[in-house]
């Protein structure tokens, strides 16, 4: 009876381990009753459960996981499959039809490299302790995509994959109660109340011309964007192109939930206790909330100032969707508009910096692995 009690997980169970199936219950909880994230958030959920259970190795050595892990994330397949799903739901017309909404995806982009600076600077004075890759890998949280995260994680830091996915998935999450305070802060009820005109209809020989040169544009000055850029054109040009249907709704469907499944479960399997609760984990959360308030905030920022050198006014608003978090930072730019004006439809306009956003952290992940590599 003693050697069973022994081989139980409940007697082998440490103080760390509980903590973790704790964290990872509240996972799958905001994921379930609240909502958030729920696609990734459950399978992180229930990976980081698995991975924290005593007695079991799935998550090292031969284990499923971990095999996940390895054949996904280590390779950077699981992120550039995600991206090429995201690219072919994904409608670049409202960032057509209204170009200058670039501007406010590269704005928003400015929380990447602020904190970049700042966790090395911290380092310098002895605050943390992470070196210019780590650094550079924490930075992208502020994107607010994911995927890139994790694709920038696994490349520069994979040792931190794990607090940077989840504080990347959460706050991206989170968006719908991180960035109302920040647009409100930052703008006047009458800049609030501003209705932008409807968008003009975009051919569909732009659409398909269009991510074509993107790719060839980013890729030559940026070689190192063009695994994620790339993926992303490829299935956007799926989308638009009409020719080859069937492989546009296996992408946006098939293919994108199981790489998603399998991409959940092996970010899971890195929230080990022993990998996951170091001192580095909180400045890791703690930068990362920094980095997407600051994308936020440029964001608002260079619209408003876009307005100061425009005749044509645009609604400060949604600037803040030029952090990638498609597409509910876009909806939560309509929502706040909405309430300050019933008649402030912003959610097409939105999507152009939403979408620039995306392209924009891909730009800057190329950047980062460029130099910090």
């Amino acid at each position: 009876m003693m050697e069973l009690w022994r081989a139980t997980g409940v007697y082998q169970l440490t103080m760390p381990q509980f903590f973790m199936i704790c964290i990872a219950l509240v996972l799958l909880y905001l994921a379930i009753a609240k909502g958030f994230e729920p696609l990734l958030l459950v399978p992180i959920g229930f990976g980081g459960l698995l991975s924290n259970i005593p007695g079991v190795d799935i998550a090292v050595g031969e284990g499923v996981l971990h095999q996940f892990y390895v054949i996904g994330i280590e390779t950077g397949i699981f992120p550039l499959v995600i991206f090429m799903g995201v690219g072919a739901m994904t409608d670049f017309g409202p960032l057509l039809a209204n170009p200058k909404t670039l501007w406010l995806g590269a704005a928003a982009q400015f929380g990447i490299f602020a904190t970049l600076i700042g966790a090395v600077g911290l380092t310098s004075l002895g605050i943390f302790d992470f070196s210019i890759k780590e650094a550079a890998a924490i930075g992208i949280i502020g994107g607010a995509d994911g995927p890139t995260a994790i694709y920038v994680a696994g490349i520069l830091a994979p040792e931190l994959l794990g607090a940077i996915a989840v504080a990347a998935y959460s706050y991206m999450a989170l968006v719908p109660l991180i960035q109302p305070p920040i647009m409100r802060a930052l703008t006047t009820q009458a800049e609030r109340e501003i209705e932008m005109t409807q968008l003009r209809d975009v051919s569909q020989a732009e659409k398909i011309f269009f991510p074509i040169m993107l790719l060839l544009l980013v890729a030559l000055m940026v070689p190192s964007a063009a695994p994620l850029l790339g993926m992303f054109c490829f299935g956007n040009l799926m989308r638009e192109c009409g020719v080859v249907a069937r492989l546009s709704d296996t992408t946006q469907n098939a293919l994108i939930n199981i790489t998603t499944i399998l991409l959940g479960l092996s970010v899971g399997s890195k929230l080990r206790a022993e990998q996951f609760l170091v001192a580095e984990t909180l400045g890791i959360l703690a930068l990362g909330m920094v980095a997407f308030c600051i994308g936020t905030a440029t964001g608002v920022l260079m619209a408003k100032l876009m307005n100061v050198l425009s005749t044509r006014k645009i609604n400060p608003l949604i600037g803040a969707a030029g952090v990638s978090a498609v597409p509910m930072a876009a909806r939560v730019a309509n929502k706040v508009g909405l309430e300050a004006n019933p008649h402030n439809f912003l959610l097409m306009h939105a999507m152009g910096p939403n979408v620039a956003g995306v392209i924009g952290s891909a730009v800057a992940a190329g950047i980062l692995i460029q130099f910090a590599a």
